[in-house]
């Protein structure tokens, strides 16, 4: 019997276990739940820094480094564990990750110095930067197990709430569990879900196929282009760096970065398994561009959870925990907008609304004082929440059929590395605007800025003549990232 075969009967015998549905709650209960580690953990250590700094005595100053290690570790770590997911199966992927989620909590739970702190933060942004691409893996093997040609909209929905939209829940949970328990709950927090993430995935998650080929460490090594890893890591680190210097810039940091970059793509270029396969991005512009909408996106939306929320606290003298809640309409609303967009893999029309809803409300911004009722920010924010909850779910379904399925994992870590790229350039531009004082005429600054990104995100949209028709993943033999279009109604 050849491989094909075994694989088809194991697809059999895991839709027949799974019933007539193959993504029944217990196969995507998990993948949710992993998934929605990394972004409650990117927002939640906000409300803490304050209290981290009095435990550890150190300046408020130096504890948002904790923000930094785990922005870090997660923009190295997605793609990475996207490439191991292809190379060892996400499932065995997905439960280390979820391993290294429970130390690092724990790690950091009873850590005692800024140090140890920032150990925990580099584990747990490793760990959880392991749930999205590996639960994008397994759920596309399981819809070509089940014979589907179009994207399993509603599950994908599903992963993008969990991977993406959770992200604003971690400023208001910070500020109750700060409040209430301490600092130390918001690493503590990791343990419980840890365990019921790793429980529910040894159960729950069918075993990954025998890894075929090679077992030798060079040609493992080979195989999942560690230099190319390692050189993605350092050439990564740099631009990180120089964006995190802002608005005092490293120039020399910046050359390193670009030098490293240019190396990194002269080496993808030669080796035969490259990690970032950089003819991939070349040929498949839209690919390209899917990442360029996800960045720009991302970089609006995270100002407004950031910037607003500091321009709210300095100009109206709230909390930081009154300030989340401000914006959890937002969460709902955009929670709301994935679901329906989702299940009928909409694409186009969503990605449109996401860039034109964007320009809107940064319009909005621009018009905000000191004075203005709290009414007019909350309509703000809500149609902000239209952006977040339209540009997640377009561009993940368009990431999903734009590559095959020996290439999502990667592609799907890249993804997420190219929102991180969005919000930390969102970081960097608030830091320079707001560096001496929080002001309305800064926010305005803000507004314009966005206002611009988001008006070269609806032209990219526009032009993008391959978002015309709506897609459908066709796996071939080749590995070639091959699309096919349905006909009927363009979304």
């Amino acid at each position: 019997m050849t491989s094909t075969a075994v694989q088809r009967d194991r697809g059999k015998a895991g839709n027949q276990a799974e019933g007539r549905n193959p993504f029944s709650w217990r196969f995507v209960a998990p993948l949710f739940m992993g998934s929605t580690l990394n972004p409650i953990n990117s927002s939640v250590i906000a409300t803490a820094l304050v209290a981290i700094a009095a435990a550890v005595h150190v300046s408020v100053g130096k504890t948002a480094v904790l923000v930094t290690a785990l922005y870090l570790a997660s923009a190295i770590a997605q793609p990475t564990c996207g490439k191991l997911a292809e190379v060892f199966g996400p499932r065995r992927v997905f439960l280390a990750g979820i391993l290294t989620v429970l130390v690092g909590g724990l790690v950091g739970g009873f850590g005692q110095n800024l140090t140890t702190l920032i150990v925990s933060r580099i584990l747990i942004g490793i760990g959880t930067s392991a749930g999205y691409p590996s639960a994008m893996l397994l759920i596309r093997r399981r819809a070509e197990e089940a014979g589907l040609a179009a994207p399993p909209g509603g599950v994908l929905g599903g992963l993008q709430i969990a991977g993406t939209v959770t992200a604003a829940l971690g400023l208001p949970i910070g500020g109750v569990l700060v409040a209430a328990w301490g600092w130390r709950t918001t690493f503590f927090l990791n343990v419980p879900f840890a365990l019921l993430a790793l429980a529910m995935a040894v159960f729950w998650i069918p075993r990954d196929r025998h890894i075929e080929g090679p077992r030798n460490v060079r040609d493992i090594a080979a195989r999942i282009d560690v230099t190319g890893i390692i050189g993605f890591g350092t050439a990564m680190t740099a631009l990180l760096v120089f964006l995190f210097s802002l608005p005092h810039p490293s120039w020399l940091v910046l050359g390193l970065a670009v030098v490293l970059g240019a190396g990194l793509v002269g080496w993808e270029l030669r080796t035969r398994h490259p990690f970032v396969d950089v003819r991939l991005l070349a040929a498949n512009l839209a690919l390209t561009r899917t990442y360029l909408r996800m960045a720009l996106m991302t970089l609006c939306v995270y100002t407004v959870l950031y910037g607003l929320t500091q321009w709210l606290e300095a100009g109206r003298g709230i909390t930081s925990r009154e300030a989340g809640l401000l914006l959890l309409p937002m969460t709902g609303l955009s929670a709301l907008v994935v679901g329906p967009i989702s299940r009928r893999n909409l694409v186009r029309g969503p990605l449109i609304v996401a860039a034109g809803s964007s320009l809107v409300a940064s319009i909005g911004v621009l018009l905000l004082g000191t004075s203005t009722p709290t009414i007019w920010i909350v309509a703000i924010t809500l149609i902000f929440g239209i952006t977040l909850g339209t540009t997640v779910s377009g561009n993940q379904t368009a990431l999903y059929t734009q590559v095959t399925a020996s290439q999502l994992g990667t592609a799907s870590g890249l993804f997420r590395t190219f929102s991180y790229l969005g919000s930390i350039a969102s970081s960097a531009m608030i830091s320079i605007v707001f560096h001496t004082s929080v002001t309305d005429s800064g926010l305005h600054v803000i507004a314009l800025i966005m206002i611009g990104v988001s008006a070269v995100a609806l032209l990219i949209t526009l032009a993008d003549r391959q978002l015309r028709t709506q897609p459908q993943a066709v796996p071939t033999r080749s590995g070639a990232p091959t699309t096919e279009h349905a006909e009927g109604e363009s979304p």
